[in-house]
């Protein structure tokens, strides 16, 4: 269960506009690419911190925004870097990762618990676990994964 004790998802295949940060939030952003993982989680742990995450809270946040940022990486287009957007909505942060790879859109994923031996396949289960709400969006823009958390 995540923060809230709730098992948080939305997936849509296509043009989910709920994602996009209200006109008057500032929204800091990163371009990434695989050797950039350190600089994504120093990004977001400063970002995490002017928002007022707490210090315990922060470990379990950067966990989900790693898992998520390696994944857009590893999985997305292989030629293209992957953006990590952040803003504030009231006491919560959100936090959207994009890439250019899609993938044919079928069950949420992350929701089923890896296996006791897995050693892959778990990053999305985790950060559904630690965010408030995780929403998945795949089509002809690529994929974003939207992440909140409370702060």
């Amino acid at each position: 269960m995540n923060e809230d004790g709730a098992r948080p998802a939305r997936f849509t295949a296509g043009g989910d506009r709920s994602r996009v940060p209200p006109a008057a939030a500032p929204v800091a952003e990163i371009a990434f690419c695989l050797p950039d993982l350190p600089d994504v989680r120093d990004f977001a742990a400063a970002q995490a911190t002017r928002s007022g995450m707490s210090p315990e809270r922060l470990a379990d946040f950067l966990v989900a925004v790693n898992e998520v940022a390696t994944n857009a990486v590893t999985h997305g287009h292989p030629t293209a870097k992957a953006v990590l957007r952040m803003w504030t909505v009231g006491r919560t942060l959100v936090v959207e990762i994009h890439d250019e790879g899609h993938w044919e859109p079928g069950t949420a994923p992350g929701e089923t618990p890896p296996g006791p031996y897995a050693t892959s396949g778990m990053g999305l289960w985790v950060a559904r676990m630690v965010s408030s709400d995780i929403r998945f969006e795949t089509g002809a823009s690529g994929t974003f994964i939207t992440m909140s958390f409370k702060v």
